[in-house]
Formats: structure tokens, sequence, C-alpha cells
């Protein structure tokens, strides 16, 4: 994988300009417009002057909630601008909605993120949980999965959710069971991420904005009912922001996510970011194996054994078939 860390502003910006600079975090971003607070506690709001060069990577937001940057305040009245952006320690990704050949970054320096699941009302599917596990993986993130709305399930649903809390425990994931709306299940959640930069993700409708409400009380973020037409919900969070807890650390809340298109990995890299894939594929007959229908595949064959969920297979191949796709459609140019 390429390194993107990196951004820097074209040159010739503010080399004669009297204001001096200030470094602060991005704790807010609402389109063309980013909230930094600085290193001594001010709130300002910035503009990007210029435009970010990343190494290898287009993205629509090249600046993000977490980010540590450079800021030279401008002269009464006017914006500050963001002139430079730490190297980042790393940061979640995905490919964009509307372009495909451009990225989004969900969050940077996070050190733990939580992804808010629901069996139903809305439903989070096995393949969008894996992508996002694949795309912490690639960007060394850690991850938790809440299973959340555990109130509200039918005896059947909470089958379902016990046996992907058991499967991924076994992948190596640790799993969370709460009903936010009751409160319940939260003293462990709070524990994990105190002290901690935490990005919260998950669809719309999972009740990640209750969740928020709960942990910081006061907070009033505002939440929606979801479609009984469509079992999905709608966007209640619009923008991205960076929240202080009352018990240490701090929370990312992001837009709920419709879909998770991964970004910038190769076809044989892909493997790599499944953890119980990536273990059973030491035992390939060869070296190069893309564990598709080749001799000696020892996933093919843990996969038959029920030693692989067939879920996580069937998120691998259309992560791989994405890539497969991407290269085809490069050669064609």
């Amino acid at each position: 994988m390429r390194d993107t860390s990196r951004q820097q502003l074209s040159p010739f910006s503010f080399l004669l300009s009297p204001f001096p600079l200030m470094h602060g975090k991005v704790i807010r971003n609402t389109g063309s417009w980013y909230e930094v607070r600085t290193d001594d506690g001010r709130i300002l709001e910035c503009k990007v002057k210029g435009n970010f060069r990343l190494r290898g990577i287009r993205s629509t937001n090249p600046v993000a909630v977490g980010d540590g940057v450079t800021v030279r305040e401008g002269a009464a009245g006017e914006a500050a601008f963001i002139t430079e952006i730490d190297e980042r320690r790393n940061y979640i990704i995905r490919k964009a909605s509307n372009l495909s050949k451009q990225s989004h970054i969900l969050a940077a320096n996070v050190d733990l993120a939580v992804l808010v699941i629901t069996i139903a009302r809305p439903e989070t599917t096995t393949t969008f949980i894996d992508r996002f596990l694949a795309s912490a993986e690639a960007y060394r993130v850690p991850v938790v999965l809440l299973f959340n709305k555990m109130d509200d399930l039918t005896e059947e649903e909470r089958s379902v959710a016990d046996y992907l809390m058991a499967m991924y425990r076994l992948v190596g994931y640790d799993c969370y069971a709460v009903s936010a709306l009751r409160e319940e299940g939260i003293d462990a959640l709070r524990e994990i991420m105190k002290d901690k930069t935490t990005l919260l993700a998950g669809h719309s409708g999972v009740g990640k904005s209750t969740l928020m409400n709960v942990l910081i009380p006061g907070a009033n973020v505002k939440t929606a009912s979801i479609s009984d037409a469509h079992g999905a919900g709608m966007h209640t969070t619009t923008f991205s922001e960076l929240r202080d807890l009352p018990f240490g650390g701090s929370i990312i809340d992001i837009p709920g996510i419709k879909g998770f298109g991964t970004f910038n990995m190769e076809p044989e890299e892909v493997a790599h970011f499944f953890r119980d894939i990536f273990e059973i594929s030491h035992n390939c007959r060869f070296n190069n194996c893309m564990h598709i229908n080749e001799p000696g595949c020892a996933v093919l064959e843990a996969l038959e054994n029920h030693q692989l969920a067939p879920s996580r297979y069937a998120s691998y191949l259309s992560m791989l078939e994405d890539k497969e796709e991407g290269k085809y459609r490069a050669g064609m140019k």
C-alpha cells in the first residue's frame, strides 16, 4: 500500500503574512469550513488555502476531523487558514460514494474505532462489517464491534446476534451487546473508551446519536426514528465532529455510512486484512494463492471443513471482485 499520510500545501502560501502560525486539532468539518481547537484552547473557524498535495491519493476531504494542523490566523473579521497537516498516525478511509477514483477520509489519528451494528431495523450486513474491518486493519486502527438495540430483537434475531458475536470474537474482535436507549451495557463501553480518541461509525439509524447522548449528558444530539417502509435510518448527523468525553478522552461522530467501498488496496493484499483468512493462508501450497480455485488452498479447505465462516469468505470475494474490476478498468485506458 502506498504512503498517503503526508500532506502539504502547494507553494507560495502565506510567505509574507504578518500573522503568526499556531498549532491545533480539527474538531469539526462542515464542508469547506473547519473548526480548529488551538493548543492554547481557542476555537478558530478555518478554511484551506491552496490545494493540498497527497501522495498517490485523491481525497474529497484532504483535511479530516482529528488531524493536527498548522493554522495562520487572519486579520480581524477574516478567516484563518490551515497551512499544513501533521503526519497522521493512522486514519480510516473509504471510497467516495459518488466518485470511484476518489477517497473520503472518515477520521484521523484515532486510538479506537467503534462500529455500531444492528441486526434489524436497520440491518447491518456482514459484508459492510467486514469491509469496515478490512479498512481498519489496513490502516492500523483497532476496532470493537458494538451490537446495539439488543432490547428490540425477536428470539430469532437474538440468535443471529449471538452467532455473529461468537464468530467475530473467534476472529479476534471484541464484541459488546448494548441497548443505548435503555442505557444497558454502557459502563463497559465507557471503560474501553476512557482516555482514547474514538471514532463512532455505522449506518444511519443504528443508534449512534442516542449513544452520544448517553455518553455525553447534555449533548442533545438529534435523533430520528426508522423509516417503516424501508427499515433504514435517516441522517441526523450531517457533519463530522470531535467531542470531549466527561470521563476522559474524546469521540468523533460522523454521518451514517450507507456503503463502504475500500480504497487503495491491491488484489493480492486483500487477504492480509482478513485476520482469519490470513492466518489460514500460511498453510496454502503456493505463496501467491488468491484462495479462489488454486490447488492446495488451505482457505478453501477450511471453508469446506466449516473452519471459516462462509460470510467472511463471501466478503473477501466481494472485495476481491472490486479490486479486479478496478484493475481491468485501469487497463482499458
